[in-house]
Formats: structure tokens, C-alpha cells, sequence
């Protein structure tokens, strides 16, 4: 597996397991099942070359195609809608198209990025993958959807931050020199700025300040009545906030060695949220800004002490009073003594 370009999923295998175990019957087969399609994945990402993805500098282009419920993303016979054309009648399609045009235009319009790859790459995106697939990953190179079995989860294409979060394991792969090792603590870096950024657009789309912002990750994906969200990066953990099985650390006092990186992402997402809050209005002006200049400054297996590093680095580019908010922000999360 290639540590620095794996498939990244929304939904760890270990909460799908975890669920599989709390079920009974065909669901706790069908979970089972996901699971282990999810970790098959994560080991084999999609070997296309990334030639095919380029696109003409500054010109958005999104492709949306149809996995037919199946387990391929066949790049023929299967699109269902390109940029410019009208709605369809698939709302996961037109959700899919939305989306990912919404997570293109933050990061062009906000960020002066061209694209995923900053060189223009088109955007492909695969619905209806598989049957009941409670999940949806980037795989390096495109963006695919599961329908989710609407019992535990909903289809994947409606929650926006899900999208961009996603699409920002891209973003990440292309500005980190050799790309985020996907374990350790790296790998939960490459989870966190997956999850601020997935934030950070959904506030945008929605023209909310960081006090007004709910800071959930996946808000409405989760079919369960009492479940709120897969994770809070306001508060990390708290699983009335989230759901039963939220097990992320809001510091280092809960740090868990060895453990999944969507679990410890809660310590650099924490680290985020108190930054943003501390700078006040909205969370795509500064807080962006440091966090996505921090980027080019991390290594394969950056560590948290060196993305305090560099988002400290970055902020005092811009002034004392950021640089302080930002310090405070990894004192506070025990990343920094």
C-alpha cells in the first residue's frame, strides 16, 4: 500500500465493525461486508494516471458517473452528468455535482487554488457504489459515493462537509511534499485537515461566523434518530453531541498510541477549532489561511508538534495577535507545553 496516496475513507472500518457488532441478521453481515471492502480498499488505491485527470488551468470541469450499485467506477458508458449540463433526475448525482463545483470554488475563490492538484485536475465523481455501502472515499485520484443503507447511515452525497472533507485528502496529497503517511500521527493530520477544511467550506457555503458554525463533521449523514454527527470538533468525544461510538480525544492526555487516525484527528481538530474561535469572524479569512499555508511546510511523517510548528510559523507571518491565538490553541490541546 502507498502510505502517502491510500484510499482515505469518511467512515473508519472500525466504526463500521463496531456497529456490525451491535446488529444482527443481513445488516450485521452487510456491515461486516462494507468493512472489509473498506479495508480491501484502503490497501489498493486506483492506479490511472493522474494525465487523465488534468484540465485546462482556471476552468472547473466535474464529471459525475454511475457505479450501477456495482463495486467498479468504470470510466465508460456510466456518465450521467457533466459540468454545464442540466439536473438529472438522481438527486445523489446532482448532490455529487453540487457538492464537489461548492469545494471547487472555496478553494479557487477563497484560497486561489486551481483545483485539487492546483493544476487544474477535473473532478470525478462515482455514485451509487455498490449495495448499501456505508461509506464514501477518495481513492486518489476521484471521489466515490455509497447509498448507505438508511438505517445507520443516508447516502453520502448530501452532507457537503463529507464532500469537501474527501476532497481535501486530495488537496492534501498534491501541497504536502511526498503527502501525509496515512498512520501515526501523521495519518491523523491527514484526517484533521480533511475535517477543518470540510468545516471550513460548509461555513462557507452557508455564510456562517465560527460562533454561529455547528463544528460537527457529517451533520444529518446518520440515519439513527439521537445520532447527530460522526464527529464534534468543538468538542471531541462528546458522544451526546456526536453519537455512541465517538471515542476521539479532545488532548493528548487521551492520545491513544497506535490508535485509528480518525480517533486522534480530534486533537488537531480541537486545536483548529479553538484557533478559529480565538480569531474570531469567520473561519475561511485567517484560521484557513494559516492551516492551508501550513501545508507545504509538513513532511510523509509530520508529527503534531510540527503542525503546531508550522501553523504557529504561518500565523506570525500575519501578525502577533494570530500567531498568539494559534500557539494558545496547541498549548491548549497539550500539543505543546
Amino acid at each position: 500500500m502507498d502510505r502517502h496516496h491510500c484510499t482515505c475513507f469518511i467512515v473508519p472500518s472500525k466504526v463500521l465493525r463496531h456497529l456490525a457488532e451491535k446488529s444482527e441478521g443481513q445488516d450485521r453481515l452487510d456491515l461486516l461486508d462494507c468493512a472489509l471492502q473498506s479495508e480491501y480498499l484502503r490497501g489498493h488505491r486506483s492506479a490511472r494516471g493522474m494525465s487523465l485527470f488534468a484540465n485546462v488551468a482556471g476552468e472547473k470541469r466535474r464529471t459525475v458517473y454511475d457505479c450501477r450499485n456495482t463495486r467498479t467506477t468504470p470510466p465508460k458508458g456510466s456518465l450521467v452528468r457533466g459540468e454545464g449540463s442540466a439536473p438529472v433526475a438522481d438527486t445523489a448525482v446532482n448532490q455529487a455535482y453540487d457538492a464537489s463545483g461548492t469545494t471547487y470554488d472555496f478553494y479557487s475563490k477563497v484560497l486561489g487554488r486551481n483545483s485539487i492538484d492546483n493544476r487544474g485536475m477535473r473532478l470525478d465523481s462515482y455514485v451509487h457504489y455498490g449495495k448499501k455501502f456505508n461509506n464514501a472515499f477518495w481513492d486518489g485520484a476521484e471521489m466515490v459515493y455509497g447509498d448507505g443503507d438508511n438505517k445507520l447511515f443516508r447516502g453520502f452525497t448530501q452532507a457537503l462537509d463529507v464532500v469537501a472533507h474527501e476532497l481535501t485528502h486530495g488537496v492534501t496529497q498534491f501541497s504536502t511534499p511526498g503527502g501525509l503517511d496515512y498512520i501515526d500521527q501523521s495519518g491523523a493530520l491527514n484526517e484533521s485537515f480533511s475535517d477543518v477544511f470540510g468545516s471550513i467550506v460548509k461555513q462557507w457555503s452557508l455564510k456562517q461566523g465560527v460562533a454561529k458554525a455547528d463544528w460537527l463533521i457529517g451533520a444529518g449523514l446518520m440515519a439513527q434518530p439521537t445520532w447527530k454527527a460522526l464527529r464534534s470538533m468543538k468538542a471531541p468525544g462528546n458522544k451526546a453531541a456526536t453519537w455512541p461510538g465517538d471515542d476521539q480525544p479532545s488532548t493528548m492526555d487521551g492520545f491513544v498510541v497506535g490508535g485509528d487516525v480518525h480517533t486522534n484527528s480530534g486533537i488537531p481538530n480541537h486545536a483548529f477549532y479553538l484557533a478559529a474561535m480565538a480569531l474570531g469572524g469567520n473561519s475561511w479569512d485567517a484560521a484557513a489561511r494559516i492551516w492551508y499555508g501550513a501545508l507545504p511546510h509538513l513532511h510523509a511523517n509530520a508529527t503534531f508538534v510540527d503542525a503546531a510548528n508550522a501553523t504557529i510559523s504561518v500565523a506570525a507571518g500575519l501578525g502577533k495577535t494570530q500567531k498568539a491565538a494559534v500557539t494558545k490553541a496547541w498549548k491548549s490541546v497539550k500539543v505543546l507545553k
